[in-house]
């Protein structure tokens, strides 16, 4: 399994409510969900992302409530992965339920930029950074992870609203 993209760079500490606001928590729609990932941070992110490209973060990646609705907008959007230095534990849970590829890596959060181009294979672990010519070493996927994501999630035909 594989990904590649390019990168839309976050801080720490974002948090569920930055990656869905509240005000749109009103539907199960994962569409208009993804219409509004990010908007209170980063207004472009909707319009420039693209099927395939990766989300990076510093740490507490998802921190804030436990709601489902932000790993779902992000993946309805069409990251590919989010790779960060640390994550909250119950988003962590919660993309994996989803099945949203999600990889802790510090160094490759730290030392990737905004708008790098990056390829990850999840079964080594390692994620490529193309524009900087760099390497980096997570940890690879368990295999019931793989088979979680290969399904599109625990319950990929709820996912698929």
């Amino acid at each position: 399994m594989k990904a590649h993209g390019f990168v839309h760079k976050y801080g720490n500490n974002v948090d569920t409510d930055v990656i869905i606001p509240a005000r749109y928590l009103n539907t199960s729609d994962h569409k208009e969900l993804a219409s509004h990932c990010m908007e209170d941070i980063d207004k472009e992110f909707v319009h420039q992302v693209k099927a395939g490209d990766i989300m990076v973060a510093l740490d507490n990646f998802g921190c804030g409530s436990s709601r489902e609705h932000a790993p779902i907008a992000i993946k309805e959007s069409g990251i590919a992965c989010v790779i960060a230095a640390t994550f909250a534990r119950i988003f962590y849970r919660n993309a994996i339920n989803i099945g949203l590829p999600i990889l802790e890596c510090p160094e490759a959060a730290e030392k990737i930029q905004a708008g790098d181009e990056v390829e990850i294979n999840f079964d080594s672990g390692i994620i490529t950074n193309m524009t900087r010519n760099e390497t980096y070493q997570a940890q690879p996927f368990p295999d019931f992870i793989k088979e979680i994501m290969a399904a599109g999630g625990l319950l990929p035909s709820i996912q698929s609203k």
